[in-house]
């Protein structure tokens, strides 16, 4: 894989444990050659992933993407070996999931949350078949993944969804499913009741 994207949290109040664990992605990332593409600041989880890629030996390639509303607030992580505005956060998506082979949502807030499941969306329309990994540090992932299960109880989502994304407890097996990743055969969206 030549880009790795990461979804993840700009703040910078939260458990140290969540930086520790972008720090490790992001220094497995650059340890395999991929780039790391991200939301492009600073601050939090984003830029604990971007800091450490670039220290490894060789340096890790950063790419960053913000939109203009964020990198006016001078939170651009200028560093970065390429750094991509945008208009706004549905270009900073569409340009993420088109320079990137594969998805790893670190924990995040809203924005991480709205990122994760657009793109978990998309490839169950098929419009990608990249992997997806949510990194389930602190168990963060397991209210969404519980409201998922929820919705296939109801019938308002196949089972085949599961296979549209995995959930790793820990970067050495993220980066493990990437390694070894094969698209997964998933049934049709649309639940009906014709046969």
């Amino acid at each position: 894989m030549k880009s790795i994207c990461v979804y993840c949290s700009s703040s910078d109040i939260i458990d140290p444990a969540y930086f520790r664990a972008a720090e490790e992605l992001g220094a497995a990332i650059a340890s395999i050659g991929a780039s790391v593409v991200y939301g492009g600041t600073y601050i939090g989880l984003m830029g604990a992933v971007a800091r450490a890629a670039h220290a490894c030996t060789p340096r890790g390639n950063v790419i960053g993407i913000i939109p203009d509303v964020i990198h006016s607030r001078g939170l651009a992580y200028e560093e970065a070996d390429e750094l991509i505005l945008t208009r706004d956060l549905r270009e900073r998506k569409h340009i993420m999931q088109e320079r990137s082979d594969a998805f790893i949502a670190l924990p995040g807030g809203l924005g991480t949350l709205e990122e994760v499941l657009e793109i978990i969306t998309l490839k169950q329309l098929n419009m990608h078949q990249k992997p997806i990994v949510l990194l389930d540090i602190r168990s963060y992932y397991q209210p969404l993944l519980a409201a998922i299960e929820h919705a296939i109880d109801q019938r308002f989502v196949n089972q085949s969804s599961r296979k549209l994304y995995y959930v790793a407890e820990d970067v050495a097996s993220a980066m493990d499913y990437l390694a070894h990743y094969r698209p997964p055969q998933i049934d049709a969206k649309w639940l009906t009741t014709a046969g």
